[in-house]
C-alpha cells in the first residue's frame, strides 16, 4: 500500500474532536481506571519504567502525569558536545536546508517561513542553514531539553491541522510539519539563532513549556506571538524547555554561521537519546 493510501483516512477522521477528547481523558483523576489504561499502555508499547524517578504506575494520578514522567537523577547525562540531543526519540531527517527549503521525506518538502508561521525576517536567518527532525513515538521520554544553552526571545503558537507524525504520516502529507498545530521557540545561542518547534498531532492533548505552561488549549485560531526579549530566561544546555502530552515531533533550525555539523553516525531512522552528541561547531573548533 502507498503511503498516501495508508494515511489518507487521516484526512476523513474528526482529528481535532478525536484530540479533545483524548485530553480530557488523559488530564482526569480516573482512579483505577486510569491504572488500568496506563498498565495497558506500558505493556502496549514496551515502556522502560525502571529509568522514571516514580516506576510505580500505580503512583500516577493521571495519564499526563505518567506521560510526561521525569527520569531518575543521571538517567541521561550530557555529552561534551556544542549540541546534545534534545529528546528521545528517532531521527526522522537532517541536513542542509536548501534555499529556504526543508527537506520533510521523498518528494515533500516545506519552506522556514511556512514552519515559523509566516515570519520571513526570521526564516530568512537560516536561509541555506541545518535542520533537524527528530520523532518521539510513544514509548519515549517525552520531556524536551536544551541542545545548547540560549537565552530565549519569542514563542510562537501558529494554529494548524493535527495529523498523526509517524514516519507513514511524514511520507505520506506533504508539508506535514508545516501544516499541523505547532509552538515555535526562538532563542539566542552563542551560535548564534535557533529555532526550536514542538509539533503537534492527533491525540496530543497539549504542548507546555516550563516558562509559560500549557500553550494549548485553548486552540487559537490566529498565530499569537510572545516577546521574551530583555526577560531574562536563560536556558542551560541540557535544562528542560518544554513536554508533549502524548507524543510528537521536533524540528530545529541553525543559521549556516553556525557552521553546525552533525555527527558521522546520525541519518535518518537512527534512535536517538537526550543528552548524547549531536553536532559540533566548526567555527570553533
Amino acid at each position: 500500500m502507498s503511503d498516501f493510501w495508508a494515511v489518507a483516512p487521516q484526512y476523513l477522521l474528526p482529528k481535532l474532536a478525536l484530540t479533545r477528547l483524548a485530553g480530557r481523558f488523559a488530564s482526569t483523576q480516573g482512579g483505577a481506571l486510569t491504572t488500568a489504561v496506563i498498565r495497558w499502555f506500558a505493556r502496549r508499547y514496551n515502556v522502560n519504567m525502571a529509568e522514571a524517578a516514580e516506576s510505580n504506575l500505580a503512583a500516577y494520578a493521571t495519564f499526563n502525569d505518567f506521560f510526561t514522567r521525569p527520569l531518575k537523577a543521571g538517567a541521561r547525562p550530557l555529552d561534551a558536545a556544542d549540541w546534545v540531543c534534545p529528546v528521545d526519540g528517532v531521527i526522522s531527517q537532517l541536513g542542509p536546508v536548501s534555499g529556504d527549503q526543508v527537506f520533510q521525506a521523498k518528494g515533500h518538502s516545506y519552506s522556514t517561513a511556512a514552519l515559523v508561521g509566516g515570519d520571513v525576517a526570521l526564516a530568512s536567518q537560516f536561509q541555506d542553514g541545518q535542520f533537524a527532525t527528530i520523532y518521539l513515538s510513544p514509548r519515549d521520554y517525552h520531556r524536551i531539553h536544551m541542545p545548547c544553552a540560549g537565552a530565549l526571545t519569542r514563542m510562537v503558537y501558529v494554529p494548524g491541522e493535527l495529523f498523526s507524525v509517524n514516519p507513514a504520516t511524514a511520507r505520506g502529507v506533504p508539508g506535514l510539519f508545516a501544516r499541523n498545530e505547532r509552538v515555535v521557540c526562538v532563542f539566542d545561542t552563542a551560535f548564534g539563532p535557533m529555532v526550536l518547534v514542538l509539533v503537534g498531532a492527533t491525540i496530543v492533548g497539549s504542548m507546555a513549556t516550563v516558562w509559560h505552561g500549557v500553550v494549548n488549549p485553548p486552540r487559537l485560531p490566529d498565530v499569537r506571538t510572545w516577546a521574551y526579549e530583555g526577560d531574562g530566561i536563560h536556558l542551560g544546555q541540557g535544562a528542560e524547555m518544554g513536554r508533549f502530552m502524548l507524543g510528537s515531533t521536533v524540528v530545529m533550525l541553525w543559521p549556516h554561521t553556525a557552521g553546525l555539523r552533525f555527527q558521522p553516525d546520525w541519518a535518518a531512522t537512527r534512535a536517538v537519546r537526550m543528552g548524547e552528541t549531536m553536532a559540533h561547531s566548526l567555527a570553533r573548533h
